[in-house]
């Protein structure tokens, strides 16, 4: 058995392991004997994972004895909506799942939120198993428990807290996915740098080639890394009531880019447009040097993700989608901006005009 990670997820009775390994789908059946052995499991992932990875997982489940079905939707955000979780909980239903039966999440962030959505609410709450198969969701979206789905209105504006039985990470499904999906989730990565790990970032700087050319033995090191800062923020504050906001840097102004671009425009790069329209506010409102940006765009650049705002967005219709998002209280928009490299501060009530300025100096 190939050498694992482990990360563990310290919730008192809800704790869990995130466990790291390039193979790891392939030693299945092994990690998920405790888990899933003579139980009934939904697997639920998209058209573009469930022909790559599906039939292996369902073999590793039949090795220990459980019984499973399927869900399949298109791939793409526009399928994550309230409308999907139901139609999974409905599958779940067909296929006979019951308050002992297991979801397992096999995807990305989409497939993650939505499945761990239907599993809080499924019969009131069953389990649910992460397996991560993009960048984002491995160091992101798979770890914490934030499940949910999209309104027309806005991004996650529907969901639950509901953490996994366990998340299984294998750095080798990095290989199937297209350059334009790692690079989203390389945004995620930068985030942590910024906020929590000034040596993280550094080392990000250092080996940019390395991240470029998916160098496996780094990307798991990298991984992990991302994984203890989000393990420890959720330890800390495991339902966004004050430090956990950090995790949000960049994603205010990007869930708002997002939103107006009809979801065209990736996550992690509306992300990194996001983090660099932080960065433009916090020189503005002089909390940090100019130095800051650049140095922090000039990373983001070298990553191939984009620094300035594209789809022709109007700084001041981003502004007013911000208002939408849920992290904003009330009429105040809560940010989340830079003091240095690695350490980051949530901040309310900054005026509509400086903010929008911002925004204006990011946009192409």
């Amino acid at each position: 058995m190939t050498l694992m990670d482990n990360v563990r997820v310290q919730l008192e009775e809800r704790s869990y392991d995130i466990l790291i390994a390039q193979g790891g789908l392939q030693q299945a059946a092994g990690i998920l004997q405790n888990l899933a052995a003579s139980r009934r499991c939904l697997i639920v992932t998209d058209s573009n994972v469930q022909p790559l990875y599906e039939k292996q997982l369902k073999l590793a489940l039949a090795e220990v004895g459980a019984e499973s079905a399927n869900y399949v939707y298109p791939a793409g955000e526009e399928y994550k909506t309230p409308e999907t979780v139901i139609d999974i909980c409905r599958k779940g239903v067909r296929s006979g799942l019951d308050r002992k039966s297991l979801i397992i999440a096999l995807g990305g962030g989409v497939c993650g939120d939505m499945a761990g959505f239907a599993a809080a609410v499924y019969m009131r709450g069953i389990d649910f198993i992460q397996i991560p198969t993009t960048l984002l969701s491995m160091v992101d979206s798979s770890v914490g428990g934030k499940t949910g789905a999209d309104l027309p209105e806005g991004k996650n504006l529907v969901g639950a807290f509901w953490q996994p039985q366990i998340v299984l990470i294998d750095p080798e499904t990095l290989l199937t996915l297209p350059y334009g999906e790692i690079c989203c989730g390389l945004a995620e990565v930068v985030k942590y740098g910024m906020i929590l790990d000034g040596e993280l970032f550094s080392l990000l700087e250092q080996n940019c080639e390395k991240l470029k050319n998916l160098d496996l033995e780094f990307y798991s090191k990298i991984i992990k890394r991302c994984c203890e800062l989000k393990a420890e923020v959720v330890r800390r504050d495991e339902r966004e009531g004050g430090m956990r906001a950090i995790l949000n840097y960049g994603h205010t102004f990007g869930h708002a880019i997002e939103l107006l671009s009809n979801f065209e425009i990736a996550h992690g790069k509306a992300v990194s447009m996001g983090m660099s329209v932080a960065a433009s506010l916090a020189v503005d409102t002089g909390r940090v040097e100019k130095e800051l940006q650049l140095r922090q765009n000039a990373l983001l650049e070298k990553l191939d993700l984009p620094v300035k705002v594209s789809g022709d967005l109007e700084p001041e219709e981003i502004y007013n989608a911000m208002m939408q998002d849920k992290k904003t209280l009330g009429k105040i928009i809560r940010v989340v901006l830079p003091d240095t490299i690695g350490s980051v501060s949530i901040v309310d009530g900054l005026e509509k005009d400086v903010v929008i300025e911002a925004i204006r100096k990011c946009c192409e």
